[in-house]
């Protein structure tokens, strides 16, 4: 159990999916952890189920109101335009890499490693993600495998990847584990 930690969920202004962002969010609430809905704006995100709106969530800080060293792990849920978004934002880009320098665990899950690309942190790593984001990760140095969950620890920091909303069951008990 992960009893008082606080993990940060990064998420754009929109287009999160809002399963993977929902589904781990409770996860880590029923094991004692507290969610923080960090974006790169003020105000609220828009969910959405795949293409369709979803609903809109409550944003806690902005990424250039906290660090990295405040929050005991990092969940990066998909989307196709949310992690795209946020791999053209500097300040996201950095709130990321700063978990892997500080050696805290991440879960990125679908398109979400396109935002770990971008912070460089990949080259050496096993991990998992949306099927068409394989080339992306292989010439970015890292290996891909088409699994469920995989759970690299080759590097202080634990990296937690899953393809989908299916592997959600997987991926939250791989993500507890991780940050407890």
């Amino acid at each position: 159990m992960i009893e008082g930690k606080t993990i940060a969920f990064l998420a754009a202004p929109e287009g999160t999916e809002q399963v993977e962002l929902t589904e781990p969010w409770q996860t880590i609430m029923n094991a004692g952890g507290v969610p923080r809905l960090i974006s790169t704006r003020e105000g609220r995100i828009q969910a959405f189920h795949h293409l369709d709106r979803g609903d809109a969530f409550r944003v806690d800080a902005t990424v250039d109101q906290v660090e990295a060293a405040q929050f005991d792990g990092l969940v990066l849920p998909g989307g196709v335009a949310n992690p795209d978004y946020l791999r053209t934002r500097p300040e996201a880009v950095r709130f990321v890499r700063a978990f892997f320098d500080l050696g805290k665990p991440v879960a990125a899950i679908c398109h979400a490693p396109w935002t770990l690309i971008e912070a460089d942190v990949v080259r050496g790593r096993t991990l998992t993600s949306w099927p068409s984001l394989q080339t992306d990760l292989r010439n970015a140095g890292a290996t891909w495998h088409d699994r469920e969950v995989v759970v690299c620890t080759a590097a202080p920091s634990t990296l937690v990847t899953s393809r989908m909303p299916d592997d959600l069951k997987a991926f939250g008990e791989a993500a507890i584990e991780a940050f407890a």
